[in-house]
């Protein structure tokens, strides 16, 4: 990208989707709205939204907070779950602080034992996530888990839930992720106006805010994008490598990966993660008898490792190799992250089999010390895709 083209987000938090979520939480609790803390895109944000309250997603990606956890934590778990305790133990999560309830969600062992030593902080409320989602009963444990959380809410902030509420939320919700998706087809042309950093702070950005404060935000990347295309303005060279990064949610200092792609020649076209594009795919259905029901299903459907059998993650990475046509698949799993480290062996068969495309896994944590070690192999895949 040219160093004077402008940036899709110029408020002076470019780059820094942290500090302008915290900055839109705190102007949202200034009027007067409750802040409900999240940690996974499990969590039914339209539920929260029609209480009127703000979700903030809980922090959870830096390398600093995990040695304090580790005085309680085992040291082989999971960095992301480290890290989140690690936070709370510190008092150091600015989100954490402002939140006045947190809601779980049973994704994996090490979360569900975390919440239990962190649930006597604030109110929290834990919900069963059904693992088998072909399954009729996932989608009924997983509507009632939601009215269970929608009670919790209630109680917590003596707010009543209207169900109408709840429909104009869906509604909501569909027409930003529309608008998410007008700015996800950018990525994919050849070459591509925008940044996978640009990408990353919208999609974080997308998870706090509400489509109405973020309609005119979204509505002027739009404009922008169409300038860049227009006077031919692209990121990365014409001829970069096009890489699209799945696995794990990926996040603050575990965005060391991305920025090793990038400074090895490449594009980072599609983030295929929860903390990517993930939560903004597909639509929940409207105007049906129960919108619990409809909410159900949407979040069922999202391809986490931890439900089986995922094949959605595959049928999603047919649908985003279509789309956004990278020349490398790159896979990021977390070190202790199980279910996504088991899961990358079916992801390199089918990427190489079905796709006949170069794969890469890359087991990391939030440590700088693996980042040469990481830039080799990068370099070399890279190398091996321009030849």
């Amino acid at each position: 990208m040219k160093p004077d083209v402008e940036p899709l987000v110029n408020d002076g938090f470019a780059g820094e989707a942290t500090k302008r979520t915290l900055s839109y939480l705190q102007t949202q609790r200034e009027k007067g709205k409750n802040i409900v803390g999240i940690y996974c895109g499990y969590a039914p944000l339209e539920v929260i939204r029609a209480m009127g309250a703000a979700p903030a997603v809980l922090c959870a990606f830096a390398d600093k907070t995990i040695e304090a956890a580790e005085t309680v934590l085992p040291a082989n778990l999971c960095p992301l779950i480290k890290s989140s305790y690690g936070f709370i133990k510190t008092d150091t999560c600015p989100f954490f602080a402002i939140s006045e309830a947190v809601i779980a969600e049973t994704t994996c062992d090490g979360k569900k034992k975390m919440f239990e030593l962190i649930s006597d902080i604030k109110p929290m409320h834990v919900m069963d996530l059904p693992q088998l989602p072909d399954q009729a009963e996932a989608l009924a444990t997983w509507t009632a888990m939601i009215r269970k959380l929608k009670g919790f809410l209630e109680k917590t902030f003596d707010k009543k839930i209207d169900d109408k509420d709840v429909e104009k939320e869906i509604a909501a919700t569909n027409e930003k992720n529309r608008l998410m998706n007008k700015i996800f087809d950018f990525a994919a042309l050849t070459p591509t106006p925008v940044s996978w950093l640009e990408l990353y702070d919208l999609t974080y950005l997308g998870q706090a805010s509400t489509t109405q404060d973020m309609l005119p935000m979204l509505k002027e990347c739009v404009a922008k994008l169409e300038k860049r295309v227009a006077s031919g303005v692209y990121h990365g060279e014409e001829n970069s490598p096009r890489v699209m990064v799945t696995g794990c949610p990926v996040g603050g200092d575990a965005t060391k990966v991305f920025k090793i792609i990038e400074e090895a020649g490449s594009v980072i076209v599609a983030l295929d993660s929860c903390t990517g594009m993930k939560p903004y795919s597909g639509t929940i259905a409207e105007n049906t008898p129960d919108p619990y029901a409809a909410l159900s299903r949407r979040y069922l459907d999202l391809p986490c490792s931890c439900m089986t059998p995922n094949s959605r993650r595959l049928a999603e990475l047919d649908r985003m190799i279509e789309r956004f046509k990278p020349d490398v698949v790159i896979d990021v799993v977390l070190h202790a992250c199980h279910a996504y480290n088991v899961e990358s062996h079916k992801i390199k068969e089918h990427v190489a089999g079905k796709h006949k495309m170069p794969f890469m896994k890359i087991e990391t944590d939030y440590s700088p010390s693996d980042a040469g070690q990481i830039r080799t192999r990068v370099e070399a895949l890279l190398e091996m895709v321009q030849k």
